[in-house]
This record gives C-alpha cells, structure tokens and sequence, in this order.
C-alpha cells in the first residue's frame, strides 16, 4: 500500500455520505479511495461497481480495462472473506469474456482457469470443449455434478455426454445421457416437462447408439420416440409450455458435430452440447462461415453432386438454427424451407435410404418443435421404417 492521501479519503467518506445520488463513476472514486484505507468493506463494493461500468459498456477496450480492476480488487478482499470467491468468480468472468472478445485466447484460457481454482469450472469446461480437448471437459463436468456443484440439468447433462462423446467414450455418454432421459420421462409422465422434450432426447440417444454401433438400442429408442409422437399427434401436449425452442436447437446443433472440422487450440469450434454460452470469437467464425457455404452449395447444386448438396445443406440449417432458431416469432415460417428442401433432396436419392432417414428425422423434430405434430409424426414413422428396413 502506498502513502495514504486522508484528505481524499476524507472527501470521499462525505461525498459517499452525502444525501446527492452519486453517478457509478463517482462511486468508483469515491471506492478506490476508501479501499485502501478500509478493504473489507469497499473491495466488494469496488468489483461491483466496476463490473457495473462494464456491463453498460459497449467498448470491448473499455470492458477490459474495467473487468481487469475489478479482477484486481477482487484479489486484494482478504482470503476467507465470504464475499471474495463470488466476487472473484464474477470479475474473472467478465474479464475473460472481454478477453476472447478481443480475440485474446491464451489469457482468456488463463482466466478461465483461475475461476475453476476457485470452483467455477463450466466456464474452462466450455473452453476445452472448443479446442477439441473432450476428456479433459468431461473430467470437469463429471466433478461438478459428482460433487453437488452443478445440478443434474439438462444443460449440464447434455454438455457432459456430449464432451464423453467426443472422447470417444460412446458408452460412459449414452449412460450419462441415459440419466438425463429417465429423469425426462419421469417429469412428463407427472406433466412436469413438455412431451416435446422427451421426444428430442429420444430420438438423440437413438442416434447416439446408432453411431456407437448399438444397434439394438438405437431401434428400441427410436420406437419409444414414435410411441411419443403418436400421442402428440392424437392429443397434443397435455399442458401448454413456455417457449422450448432452445432445446431443439441444442440437439440439433450437436447432432452435426461429426460433419464440421475437428476442433483444436488453433482453430476451436463451438463447444456443441451447451446451452451457447460459446466465446463470442468462435462463435462469430462459426456464423460467418454461412456465406461460404451457401456459395458451395451453389456450386454443387449445379454441378448436380446431391449427396454433398445434402450434407452442407444441413450445415446451413445448423447455422440457422443456432443464429436464429431459439425465436419463436414466425418460427415454422422461417425455418420449414430448410427442412423441405433436405427431405426433398434426399428423396432424390433412392439408393441411400440413411440420408433420407436422417432428412425425415430433422424435419420431424423440427415440426414438433414448430408444434405441428400429426405431420412430424408420419415424417418420423417414415424415418424409421426406412431405418428398420436397413
């Protein structure tokens, strides 16, 4: 600490004290100053502040500067304090934020790091997820939900399995996932959650044992989905829901991983699995590969290649969706084309009934995410005949 100035202090105890509503750039002043005379109590009041400022910032040059003071202050609250793990966790967010915002990995990994020192883990979990590095992640998520800090959430589970997946570990993934969809089927069979939901995590674990090579399972799974449907087409939901888009979108997405470069720390994808809380970095070249698609499925498209039409016509699909897809204005609208021209492609080729299949299934949980049941049921009945007849 260096010489205190007490005439500021003093200047600032009375402004802070005054019956004048201060500006928070005042009261960052006013709590710089007394900090340092008194940090136990005006260090938490400094990250608040600070991190006040930032979120109301629209400079990502700005952001950081203030997320780092505030990381800084945060450091300085008095070990054991209550107050320091949550302040620290909360200005080493924002710092890290600001840091992959400004295309600054190597320190944003860093912060990350330190948060999950100090038992915030799903962030670094996230940033692994997008270098490809898929055990290491799983290894996080496993201690977290093991250990009672992360709730057993859809969120968190899909993200677990995903990241075992991607490992590799195709069995430990389906058990995980298996988890999540007993818990589903427990909570709509008490009206608890959507009939919707069900049947997306249904028809996802079908694909996951599927590309595990079970197909047993997959079959068995996929019978359950139609079973599901059958009901949305005769009844409907029993209860009315809330807007459930996201969890389409986040199945959706993740059931194209296999079909987009492997991610590594030089080039990272998104962290499929989660519930888009992606760096902002990765998740803007992510989108901004549209373009560069569209003009390849224009080429491929003429050049009558069906087969890849296919493939990266659905990759133009799962970008929508993510940029767009949790939306529910116009939802059907917006997004039944996507889904018509894959299905209308993929019947343009008779000898590859798995890609027809997999256009049916799309469409299917797109028109039960759009509502639209009866037709997503006879989609999906179609889909698995074809996969049955396989």
């Amino acid at each position: 600490m260096g010489k205190i100035d007490h005439d500021a202090v003093l200047r600032a105890r009375v402004l802070l004290l005054g019956s004048g509503r201060l500006s928070l750039l005042e009261q960052i002043h006013a709590y710089r100053v007394i900090a340092e005379v008194s940090p136990r109590a005006y260090l938490p009041k400094l990250v608040d502040a600070l991190l006040s400022m930032s979120y109301r910032s629209r400079n990502p040059e700005v952001d950081l500067a203030l997320a780092a003071e505030a990381v800084e202050a945060a450091r300085r609250i008095e070990a054991g304090a209550p107050p320091r793990t949550e302040r620290l966790c909360r200005a080493l967010d924002a710092y890290q934020a600001a840091l992959f915002a400004l295309g600054r990995r190597a320190e944003g990994r860093a912060a990350c790091e330190e948060m999950a020192e100090a038992g915030e883990s799903g962030r670094l979990a996230h940033i692994l997820a997008e270098e490809g590095r898929f055990r290491e992640a799983a290894e996080l998520n496993e201690k977290a939900a093991r250990s009672g800090i992360s709730e057993h959430s859809f969120w968190n589970m899909v993200e677990w399995a995903a990241n075992l997946e991607g490992a590799g570990l195709y069995d430990a993934a389906s058990a995980v996932f298996g988890e999540l969809l007993d818990e589903t089927r427990r909570k709509a069979a008490g009206q608890r959650t959507a009939l919707a939901i069900l049947t997306w995590e249904l028809v996802h674990l079908s694909r996951m044992h599927e590309d595990a090579g079970n197909g047993a399972d997959a079959a068995a799974t996929r019978r359950e989905a139609l079973t599901v449907l059958e009901e949305l087409a005769t009844t409907g939901e029993p209860k009315n829901w809330s807007c459930i888009l996201d969890w389409w979108v986040t199945l959706f997405a993740l059931s194209g991983r296999v079909d987009e470069p492997a991610a590594s720390a030089e080039s990272p994808m998104p962290p499929f699995g989660t519930d888009l809380r992606w760096s902002s970095d990765t998740r803007d070249a992510f989108l901004d590969t549209l373009p560069v698609l569209e003009t390849e499925a224009a080429g491929l498209r003429e050049a009558g290649r069906l087969p890849e039409l296919l493939d990266v016509q659905r990759r133009i699909s799962i970008r929508a969706a993510l940029r767009e897809g949790n939306r529910p204005h116009r939802f059907g609208e917006r997004f039944k084309p996507y889904f018509d021209e894959g299905v209308a492609l993929a019947r343009r080729l008779p000898d590859d009934p798995a890609r027809l299949a997999r256009a049916l299934t799309d469409r299917s949980m797109f028109l039960v995410a759009a509502r639209t049941f009866e037709p997503a049921y006879a989609d999906f009945a179609e889909a698995v005949a074809l996969r049955d007849i396989r």
